[in-house]
């Protein structure tokens, strides 16, 4: 009787997980940090229009807030399909993020916002890049393939403006991480 208990008491918890989880759609993670991602890159798009000193961010703040609003509108519609009610602001980091770059001025504003986003760039590439391998909603994976070109053009974009500026050393300059 105790061993039918004990597997009753560790198998309940497992069994309810999806659904304490709210696991409707299996890639509902995906929808929602990429939402989140997205609405990041158009507020600190929107933002390196205004403080930015060099017009090379400028244009790339341009660039993400065209190329970032085209796409959240893309996910908006895809998750209304799913029934997936997607987040409406940045993830509390992506805010911090952003918070911090709001105090700092002139060059210092300039290369720290272009070296957050290649780091942002790396990161979204990698979800992207899990959800197309490994997701299990068609929709999610198609809309990850058709949107990680334009993730690759940002980051290259970024390491561009870093390396002419040279707040970075070019890639193939840099010292092989052991």
């Amino acid at each position: 009787m105790r061993r039918i208990l004990a597997l009753i008491a560790v198998a309940s918890p497992l069994a309810a997980a999806p659904l304490a989880l709210g696991a409707s759609n299996p890639d509902e993670s995906f929808y929602k940090k990429a939402a989140e991602a997205g609405i990041s890159e158009v507020d600190e798009g929107n933002q390196a229009q205004e403080k930015a000193n060099n017009q090379q961010v400028k244009d790339y703040g341009a660039m993400l807030v065209k190329d970032h609003t085209a796409a959240n509108d893309q996910l908006k519609s895809l998750a209304a399909t799913k029934d997936i009610s997607l987040p409406t602001t940045a993830s509390v980091a992506e805010m911090a993020q952003k918070a911090k770059l709001d105090v700092l001025t002139g060059d210092t504003y300039d290369k720290a916002f272009i070296r957050d986003e290649i780091k942002d760039h790396r990161e979204a590439i990698a979800l992207f890049k899990k959800e197309i391998a490994d997701g299990q909603d068609a929709d999610a994976k198609a809309f990850a393939q058709s949107t990680l070109p334009t993730l690759e053009k940002h980051l290259k974009a970024a390491r561009s403006i870093a390396t002419e500026n040279g707040w970075i050393k070019s890639r193939s300059s840099a010292p092989k991480a052991s």
